[in-house]
């Protein structure tokens, strides 16, 4: 298959193009490279991918439709996989134009270009912020998303409900991956973790906001590829129980649908501070600060709907994970 994948010079485009490419799918990438964080951990990343056969990049934006077209007329893509964005919660609260742009004008030119080059199953990315200020836990796909907190979070539930629109009326199958805090080995460095493992090697104090009181549900990278791979496996077909009087949000009429992809199992801010901490032989100074503007206290994922469709099953807890980013940190940083 020819596989396209936007945002493969990024944290999880990376890894999943490290996957398919090592199954011996082709793979064609597709990244700005823009300068939000480090660009020369992006091009550390592509470096990688280019010495592999079967890999083409393009340094190209979303954001112009006579690329995106160029390049789905050249390759005729099988499966894309649409992990471009500009990402941060809190960035978007001061730059607003840039989401606009990558999330919202760049994710409808996918899917214009889905519609006139045909395409076996388009999986894209989405985030658990869409679920905003809902308060229960665990995050369904079945529960209502109509209260982002952040301008990012706003961007990812238009992409959800963009691509159902196109999915109902050009029959393109898509598949949208609401991704739960992600780490692992070439992370991002705006994530906590990355940030931590620096300022703490460093000596200096860290910032815990929400006075430390956060529960993420952590997701391992490579339990988020193997999400990932096996939806992408599994174009997705209409619901045919669907019912039109008591409409279920997670799935559809339409040729779409949507996933949590978590952990299932969420862990307290201090706790995964306390296993970083283990792991470095240091003990972090801490600064205790309120909840920022946008953020959520806590998330967790409901997975049982991407269980039942494609078999779906973290495996990787925190004090495995952690340790493997921090090897990977002190060995690429030469620490």
């Amino acid at each position: 298959m020819t596989i396209l994948i936007t945002g493969a010079a990024g944290f999880i485009g990376y890894h999943t193009a490290q996957h398919f490419l090592a199954r011996g799918e082709e793979v064609i990438g597709f990244d700005v490279l823009n300068d939000y964080y480090s660009v020369d951990l992006k091009k550390a990343r592509l470096a990688l991918l280019e010495k592999q056969p079967g890999f083409k990049n393009y340094v190209a934006d979303l954001a112009n439709a006579e690329d995106v077209n160029r390049v789905f007329a050249e390759h005729k893509p099988d499966i894309v996989v649409n992990l471009a964005a500009q990402a941060g919660v809190r960035y978007s609260i001061e730059n607003p134009q840039a989401y606009i742009q990558a999330n919202l004008v760049g994710f409808g030119n996918i899917l214009e270009a889905c519609r006139h080059h045909p395409v076996k199953h388009l999986v894209y990315a989405s985030s658990s912020s869409v679920y905003g200020s809902n308060g229960r836990m665990p995050f369904s796909v079945s529960d209502n998303v109509d209260h982002p907190l952040s301008l990012y979070a706003a961007t990812k539930k238009s992409n959800e409900l963009t691509a159902h629109c196109y999915s109902h009326l050009y029959g393109i199958p898509a598949t949208g991956l609401r991704f739960f805090t992600v780490y692992g080995p070439w992370g991002r460095p705006d994530m906590a973790l990355f940030i931590f493992t620096r300022k703490i090697l460093a000596g200096e104090p860290i910032d815990v906001f929400n006075h430390g009181k956060h529960r993420r549900d952590f997701t391992y990278i490579d339990d988020i590829v193997d999400g990932v791979v096996r939806v992408c496996d599994s174009p997705v077909k209409p619901n045919p129980t669907w019912d039109h009087d008591h409409p279920d949000p997670g799935t559809s009429s339409a040729p779409h649908r949507v996933f949590n992809i978590g952990n299932n199992n969420p862990a307290s801010l201090m706790e995964y501070i306390a296993i970083l901490e283990k792991t470095l032989g240091r003990e972090a100074k801490k600064n205790f600060l309120p909840l920022q503007p946008g953020d959520v206290p806590a998330t967790a994922a409901d997975i049982t709907a991407i269980v039942d469709a494609v078999g779906y099953q973290p495996r990787t807890g925190i004090d495995q994970g952690i340790p493997r980013f921090v090897e990977w940190y002190r060995d690429y940083y030469s620490l």
